[in-house]
């Protein structure tokens, strides 16, 4: 049975930094398209970073970028989202996501409509002072 948890979620004044951490169980993180979405009150969701082996290459939004670092520890089969910088706007439920189709590149998750098939339940980040 496929989990994702994820954790970390907490109130940080702007400016400030969290990580987020995600731990798979039931399928091995490395073999799967893995990344993070968010949901802000009265939003869509939008696709902050994702990593697909379809080209290697991950995606961030613009609104994140060189800001937020996603990265994978294969050995603990959990992901990371690295959040610095961090803005009110930042303000969301943060979600892990997977999928065991590597055919699609980090961009066409994050960026396009299908997202992936596997969702954690989410965690809170509050950026506010």
């Amino acid at each position: 049975q496929v989990q994702l948890v994820e954790s970390g979620g907490d109130l940080v004044q702007p400016g400030g930094s969290l990580r987020l951490s995600c731990a798979a169980s039931g399928f091995t993180l490395d073999s799967y398209a893995i990344g993070w979405f968010r949901q802000a009150p009265g939003k869509e969701r939008e696709g902050v970073s994702c990593f697909s082996s379809a080209d290697g290459i991950t995606y961030y939004a613009d609104s994140v970028k060189g800001r937020f670092t996603i990265s994978r520890d294969n050995a603990k089969n959990t992901v990371y989202l690295q959040m610095n910088g961090l803005k009110p706007e930042d303000t969301a439920v943060y979600y892990c996501v997977a999928d065991p189709n590597t055919y699609y590149t980090g961009r066409h998750y994050c960026g396009g409509p299908r997202g992936m098939d596997y969702w954690g339940k989410g965690t809170l980040v509050t950026v506010s002072s």
